[in-house]
């Protein structure tokens, strides 16, 4: 994958009941758009066409990622780890893209985008493993607050992160136990983002 510096074509990659599903209240419904997002993102890798995966996830990005509609927002977090998904592997180059937007919904004022965010983050670091870690921090900061949440669901999305990250840690080589006793002396002392 290559990333076109400056290349943002908004013009809808999805189609009209695509884009409507991951809009939807129903979370079947943005389900069902997340599905419809990895097979099309399945068979547009199959034909080498990275352009229009690269405009799928710009879409999505912009499109999604920061409206002000919650359920947009939702489908947004879906569709992202639905990319992450279809591409395997071969979303490592993309992940400095797709990450970025689900760890910045962590703290979303909507508890629900916050539990979707812990989903799709699970959903996308399953997949990517080790080439998750350079985001470690960042997705530590963000579990450190979430773990203080007042909504209960909120809190077992983030447990369920937190179990995989700790997998991962184990199994990466790059993981420096240094950086991360700074990061954890500085979060010591912080108070709850949610109270």
């Amino acid at each position: 994958f290559f990333i076109l510096p400056g290349y943002l074509d908004m013009s809808d990659p999805l189609g009209p009941a695509v884009t409507r599903n991951l809009c939807d209240k129903l979370y079947d419904k943005r389900k069902q758009g997340a599905q419809e997002v990895e097979v099309l993102v399945r068979e547009l890798s199959a034909n080498g066409d990275k352009e229009r995966i690269l405009r799928v996830v710009d879409y999505l990005i912009v499109n999604f990622s920061t409206s002000p509609n919650g359920n947009q927002r939702k489908g947004a977090l879906i569709a992202l780890a639905a990319v992450v998904i279809a591409l395997g592997t071969d979303s490592h180059p993309l992940l400095t893209k797709l990450v970025p937007p689900v760890i910045r919904s962590f703290s979303d004022q909507d508890s629900r985008v916050r539990y979707y965010a812990c989903e799709s983050m699970h959903n996308i670091s399953k997949v990517a493993r080790t080439k998750i870690m350079p985001f470690f921090n960042e997705i530590f900061d963000g579990l450190f607050k979430l773990f203080s949440d007042t909504d209960r669901q909120v809190q077992k999305g983030a447990l369920l992160l937190d179990r995989l990250m700790k997998d991962i840690t184990a199994e990466a080589e790059s993981f420096s136990v240094d950086s991360f006793v700074l990061l954890l002396k500085d979060r010591l002392y912080v108070g709850n983002p949610f109270a």
